[in-house]
């Protein structure tokens, strides 16, 4: 009994704390302008990140944060539409999101700036959920059963503390296990124009892979596509073990960014549970744009190719929050995908993403015009850390594989129109008389899956009996 009376005293301790935190009196400001996205309001000193809650005339509000100030005003930017608002009309300063108080469970206390950022729900009640970049449900099976929320602003990762990246994970394509290993913790880049099946090879990856969670954040993309990504390319078995977060292309550029943290917050809380977790994250590009967007309203300079230096600023602060965990902890494998032809160079964000990747993949439009499928450019494509991940005898099958394929692309037009001679190259003549087979090595159907050590061992097949 005496513990049932420390645990409520605790309790009572508690909720007097969260009392004594809140402000007495209700501050709020008043909307002075629109222009554009971005909206100015007078009267409140909030700091950057701060939710806000505007009145919108004859009832309802309209969600808004602080996205900068100039002197005395402060910039907002909505989360909703901005339809029915008036000059004047009243802004409301949102408090942080406190605890629920559960009894028998301490609450933390909240002292640094990244705790007291916006919370959403978290749990174990989100696998199997679709919900947007608030957290709030979109498959209709009603509200979200969680009793914790977390802050959307993690704290920094010591990288001495990570784990290295030492043992591969399996995500069911042959080309990718074994010929561009990925392993536990590693952050890839999948770089593909529109229309070569970026959707569908992620979609394969989320059904096969030998990951315990997935975690899928569908940003800035056309709404249509949610619906058939979630039944076509994912499926039910593939969703039973997901949480899509989806903040498709209609939603406010301040929605995007959240969607995206948001996907990696939820990465981040089954990681400190010890899970393996892949996140699969399309598309980086839409981010930096919704980021742009943003940089651009409040009056930021463009400096490269129309891209503000905030968007290269939060760039490797979003990807570097994937990856292992401490040693015996789980890990976030992240995909991440990148919306830019294979031969295009000038694409600053492009550029930027392969710079603070682990490794990144290209799909080709010419391969997926052949019907070539997944359309993998293994000569373009790398992985940074498939030497630490893989045997030497595994290293060296790959690196004759490439160096046979690449052989023959390069003197395909010669063979094409008969203006090679057998035996003036050996090299080459084992290239063409190979081809066939490495050509169907890589390509693989939709509902077929490929185990790493069968792809390994189907690898070294190839050029078994040869030296």
């Amino acid at each position: 009994m005496d513990h049932g009376l420390e645990t409520w005293r605790a309790f009572l301790h508690d909720s007097r704390k969260l009392v004594n935190a809140t402000s007495p009196l209700q501050l709020s400001g008043r909307l002075t302008r629109i222009n554009g996205l971005v909206m100015e309001a007078s009267g409140l000193k909030l700091p950057l990140g701060s939710g806000c809650r505007i009145v919108v005339p004859g009832g309802g509000t309209v969600e808004a944060e602080v996205v900068g100030f100039h002197g005395e005003k402060i910039f907002l930017m909505p989360t909703d539409d901005v339809f029915g608002l008036a000059p004047g009309a009243q802004v409301l300063p949102v408090e942080p999101t406190q605890p629920q108080l559960i009894a028998g469970e301490r609450i933390e206390p909240r002292r640094r700036a990244s705790d007291r950022a916006k919370h959403l729900p978290m749990g174990d009640a989100l696998l199997g959920r679709v919900v947007d970049g608030a957290g709030r449900p979109l498959d209709g099976l009603g509200p979200l059963d969680v009793k914790h929320t977390r802050s959307l602003q993690a704290r920094p990762v010591n990288p001495l503390q990570r784990a290295p990246i030492s043992r591969s994970l399996d995500v069911g394509i042959r080309a990718i296990n074994a010929l561009l290993t990925v392993g536990r913790g590693q952050r890839m880049g999948l770089f593909a124009g529109s229309g070569v099946g970026k959707s569908v090879l992620i979609g394969m990856m989320a059904r096969y892979t030998a990951a315990e969670v997935i975690v899928v954040g569908l940003i800035g993309e056309r709404g249509r596509e949610v619906k058939e990504f979630i039944e076509h390319n994912l499926g039910p078995e593939g969703l039973a073990r997901s949480v899509v977060i989806a903040a498709p292309a209609d939603t406010s550029p301040l929605m995007r960014l959240q969607g995206a943290s948001y996907a990696t917050t939820v990465a981040e809380y089954f990681r400190d549970q010890g899970k393996q977790v892949l996140l699969i994250m399309d598309s980086l590009t839409r981010y930096a744009m919704a980021q742009r967007e943003i940089a651009l309203a409040i009056g930021e300079p463009p400096v490269t190719r129309g891209y503000p230096p905030s968007v290269f600023a939060r760039l490797p602060a979003l990807v570097e929050r994937a990856g292992n965990g401490p040693e015996g902890g789980g890990s976030i494998t992240a995909f991440y995908t990148v919306l830019a032809e294979g031969d295009d160079q000038q694409d600053p964000i492009a550029d930027s993403a392969r710079a603070i990747l682990d490794g990144h993949i290209v799909l080709s439009r010419n391969l997926a015009d052949q019907g070539h499928y997944p359309a993998i450019d293994i000569e373009q494509s790398i992985s940074r850390a498939m030497h630490n991940l893989v045997k030497p005898a595994h290293f060296d099958v790959v690196r004759r594989f490439k160096q046979l394929f690449s052989r023959y692309q390069r003197s395909r037009d010669l063979i094409a129109v008969g203006a090679y001679q057998a035996g003036s190259d050996p090299i080459l003549d084992q290239a063409v008389a190979y081809y066939p087979r490495l050509e169907a090595f890589l390509q693989q159907r939709i509902e077929e899956s490929e185990p790493y050590e069968s792809a390994v061992e189907k690898l070294e097949a190839l050029f078994a009996g040869t030296s």
